[in-house]
């Protein structure tokens, strides 16, 4: 039995999303619903993955069942397909299970030629319209199932608007259209090397395929890459009777919302038309009027669309993007779908409808993506630079506020030099007369889009919102001259690559950049009401990294559970420090050998007393005092001790912030000589220093840590000495910082703070490392303790960071009392990949080539470091069950990586605090989608 690859609108139904994509399934609903829909029917998405398995072939079965549903809908019209007296036209439609705006294609009139055109014009009593249509045809049909270039065609539209009086393409005469469609045809002849088709059929055979071609167009390619969507879903493709809002000025269409996108307000807002096709509107030909002044132009075609629109939203609950046509007055439904919005739409629309009633709390946190939360806290203009700007010379125009956000960059008038530009790292402002969608994958790196033409429904406006991303659309106030490379404002000349400044907030743009202030969070009421319910949900804690105070406070203020990692390195780097730090390095050359032998000594003199041998034993104290005072020692003791107040005072200041709840302390992690100048920095100063004779004293400072540099370097220091190899070969420093730990948590714990410590041991390889430090830091931090005499609840644990702390996770847990993945250094041990040397020369073309599917220091690989993970809880926890278990590298913010921290079982993902509201809804939808784990 043959498969079915086509369905009749009637045999849909909005469960059949995955089947016949969004727009199908949402045509299917609207019919069943008894809507005003053009009859019409759908090829499948399976049809289409099964036209590329062929070959770019159709499927055994779907054209014979294409021409079935074809007769279907000329009984249901009362026309026929290629009739000469009552033609029926039909448009053909992409439509993927998810909303792709404007990335794959739409071919409107198919089925006019020299017959049909004289039979639609008599039917229709409007040559004009006829000839308008058809010029339509024979753009869209040769541009994209061609791929003839648009230029050619609007050439020859724009030398016949220039005759006209208002230069529109509405002010065209009859014979005006008659020449367009004559020169359009010539033209096609020319590039394409055939006539245009005068076969009905073979036009819609060629549009479907070209449909189902558009699936793997590099710019529905880019957007899926881009949003994450599998490239294995495939399009439907929609044919639909033709309704015709370009028959006069009792006709028109237009595109609306339920709800703002924008701003997720609950108001019908949209924009509309008169005499146009729907293509108008979305490729910002014409600049539409608001969806309200429709009420003014035709009330009751109104009054039954604003039903329309209210009773769709409720069937589907969730807010609706409609596209609809007016034909001599009568209303037309040509989609709806979910509509894409922008991250504040999203959180508004999904509290104001559990407010409303319409969805639940774990519905609305499900409709709200995590990046969606991160865009709103993404910096914004600073309204005083703003007001300034506006005063100084800076402000240029102002056009559509189409999606909001704040966006510098330097000017590029062609989406290929977007993207050029933005892969060499600069920032760009996408400019164009109006987009395309063939300019997406300018659109896509771009920090905002600026069109001097187009509404809020443009082109421009929806992918930008959909992305995220900055718009001002509709800017007629400027003259983008693509040929010049030039944009013109009153008299003033914006050239290419100079720099301007977006504000899709207000639809302002500037010249130069505009400073930025970041948003307090505070404020976001409906962001916080949100997150409230995520807290409700999710199981995984979501702590912050923070080494300073102001980092805590943020964190708190951002919702953040504890500090799952405060790097104390970074405090070392702080200029009053850092010459500290300095001294302490320089000095350990001579302190290290100094302090082993006082070691061994201190081991001899115990066996001599165990020996007995109280004359040997006091002969080695005597040895052993003796080398105390050596100056280097003395130096390098005395520098420690100096770091001590500091680092006491930023834990001081870090506990009382985080009062009640944990901080993880880190101990001192990367090479020590990153705390000294490069090699190469100091060759050239004791170059010139030698050469020039200037300055001897300097001279012989520089060449003495010149040779402190030279003795400390190592071919790859991140596998060499640091974490706790640095602590056991660099005496009393670690000693040192949890000295500091301690002393502050016992002096806030007597203030009446609820301090909860956690000191965790870093690069650990081998449980000896580890039993080694621990051993000597459980010793200071009781010592400290009982000097205070308070009681204090802290753990001594370790980071799992390197592949064999994962294997031997056993073993380490035996006397580590927590966990905490660095996912950072163990995906670098685990690839054998450098992550500073290989981003910037193999590893991002690796994941372009498809070589990696992603970028393993953005996203978790599950399968190879993910693996280890799991491997290093279920050994850990096998032998101290219970055993608390984060993760603190730059994985903790991502949503993937959140929600495999979720099914493996994680206590807790720590990350910065700006993306701790992101985590904490991305761990409750790991909740809600995985209720088991």
């Amino acid at each position: 039995m043959t498969k079915k690859w086509v369905y009749v609108f009637a045999e849909g139904s909005r469960d059949m999303k995955n089947l016949l994509g969004g727009k199908g399934s949402g045509l299917a609903e609207m019919t069943k619903a008894g809507l005003p829909v053009p009859p019409g029917f759908t090829a499948t998405t399976e049809a289409c993955l099964a036209y590329f398995d062929a070959g770019k072939d159709f499927p055994e079965g779907m054209w014979k069942q294409a021409l079935d549903a074809m007769k279907v809908v000329e009984e249901q019209t009362g026309k026929k397909f290629g009739d000469p007296d009552n033609p029926l036209l039909v448009s053909v439609r992409s439509g993927a299970r998810v909303s792709m705006p404007g990335m794959m294609d739409t071919i409107l009139n198919l089925g006019l030629n020299r017959e049909t055109l004289h039979g639609l014009a008599e039917a229709t009593g409007n040559e004009r319209f006829a000839y308008d249509s058809y010029r339509r045809l024979i753009q869209l049909f040769g541009r994209i199932v061609k791929e003839m270039e648009g230029e050619g065609f609007e050439a020859i539209l724009n030398k016949y608007k220039e005759r006209t009086e208002g230069k529109r393409d509405t002010d065209l005469t009859v014979e005006m259209l008659k020449g367009v469609a004559k020169e359009f045809k010539e033209l096609y002849l020319k590039e394409v090397g055939e006539e245009f088709p005068e076969d009905p059929y073979e036009q819609l055979r060629q549009a479907v395929a070209s449909v189902f071609d558009s699936w793997f167009g590099k710019r529905a390619v880019d957007y899926r890459n881009f949003e994450r969507i599998p490239h294995d879903w495939g399009t439907a493709v929609n044919v639909q009777t033709m309704v015709f809002g370009n028959m006069g000025d009792d006709s028109g269409t237009g595109v609306a919302f339920t709800r703002r996108p924008d701003t997720g307000e609950a108001e019908l807002y949209g924009e509309y038309l008169t005499n146009a096709q729907g293509e108008d509107v979305v490729a910002g030909i014409r600049t539409p009027v608001g969806i309200a002044e429709l009420q003014e132009i035709m009330p009751e075609i109104y009054d039954q669309f604003v039903q329309v629109a209210e009773m769709l939203e409720n069937n589907y609950r969730d807010m609706q993007d409609m596209e609809f046509t007016v034909e001599r007055g009568k209303l037309w439904m040509l989609q709806t779908r979910t509509g894409k919005r922008t991250a504040q739409s999203a959180i508004t629309i999904a509290v104001d409808m559990v407010a409303e009633g319409a969805i639940s709390k774990e519905e609305a946190l499900m409709r709200v993506s995590p990046e969606q939360v991160a865009q709103l806290l993404h910096p914004f203009f600073d309204p005083d630079d703003q007001e300034k700007a506006r005063e100084d010379g800076r402000y240029l125009a102002k056009g559509l506020n189409a999606s909001p956000g704040a966006g510098t960059g330097m000017a590029a008038l062609d989406a290929d030099t977007a993207e050029e530009w933005a892969k060499e790292g600069k920032d760009v402002i996408l400019v164009r007369p109006e987009t395309s969608p063939d300019d997406v994958h300018g659109m896509l790196p771009a920090r905002g889009i600026l069109t001097q033409r187009g509404g809020a429904t443009s082109h421009a406006a929806v992918v930008a919102r959909s992305l995220g991303k900055p718009c001002v659309a509709g800017c007629e106030a400027i003259r983008v001259d693509t040929m010049s490379k030039t944009i013109t404002v009153d008299n003033r000349v914006i050239q290419e690559g100079d720099i301007i400044s977006v504000d899709g907030t207000t639809g302002e743009v500037f010249s130069g950049t505009i400073s930025t202030v970041e948003p307090n969070f505070l404020e976001q009421k409906d962001l916080l009401t949100l997150l409230s319910w995520a807290d409700e949900v999710r199981r995984l804690g979501v702590w912050a990294n923070a080494d300073y105070p102001r980092d805590a406070i943020l964190a708190r203020q951002h919702g953040a559970d504890g500090i799952g990692l405060c790097r104390t390195e970074h405090m070392f780097f702080e200029d009053e420090r850092r010459p500290i730090v300095v001294r302490m390095i320089m000095a350990s050359a001579e302190a290290r050998p100094v302090e082993r032998k006082r070691d061994a000594l201190k081991a001899e003199i115990e066996k001599a007393v165990k020996d007995g041998d109280a004359d040997l034993a006091e002969e080695l104290r005597a040895k052993r005092e003796k080398i105390k005072d050596s100056p280097g020692r003395v130096a390098y003791f005395e520098a420690l001790n100096s770091l001590l107040p500091f680092q006491q005072e930023d834990f001081e200041g870090i506990f009382e912030a985080m009062d009640g709840l944990t901080v993880i302390i880190r101990l001192i992690d990367p090479p020590m000589h990153e705390f000294l100048p490069p090699l190469e920095e100091l060759l050239e100063e004791v170059t010139e220093l030698r050469c020039t004779g200037s300055n001897p004293e300097e001279l012989a400072e520089k060449e003495t840590m010149l040779q402190t540099v030279q003795n400390m370097w190592e071919v790859n220091p991140m596998l060499g000495l640091r974490g706790c190899r640095a602590g056991l070969m660099y005496p009393g420093l670690t000693e040192m910082q949890v000295r500091a730990i301690f002393e502050a948590a016992c002096r806030k714990t007597k203030e009446g703070i609820d301090v909860r410590p956690e000191v965790m041991i870093p690069l650990v390889g081998h449980v000896e490392e580890l039993r080694r430090e621990l051993e000597k830091l459980e010793r200071v931090a009781k010592e400290v303790i009982a000097e205070h005499g308070v009681d204090l609840n802290y753990k001594f644990g370790t980071m799992i960071e390197l592949p064999r702390a994962a294997l031997t996770a056993n073993e380490i847990a035996e006397y580590a009392q927590f966990f905490s993945f660095g996912t950072n250094d163990l995906t670098q041990m685990t690839y054998g990949i450098s992550r500073d040397d290989a981003e910037g020369k193999f590893l991002l073309q690796f994941v372009e080539d498809k070589i990696l599917p992603f970028n393993p220091f953005q996203q978790l690989d599950r399968d190879g470091v993910g693996k280890l993970m799991e491997m290093a809880v279920t050994l850990g926890r096998g032998v101290r069950p219970g055993l608390e278990i984060g993760i603190c590298g730059e994985h903790g913010g991502d949503p993937s990586s959140i929600e495999f921290c979720h099914m493996i079982g994680l206590n807790y993902v720590s990350c910065s605090p700006y993306r701790v509201p992101v985590a904490r809804l991305a761990a409750a939808q790991s909740a809600l989608q995985y209720p088991s784990k």
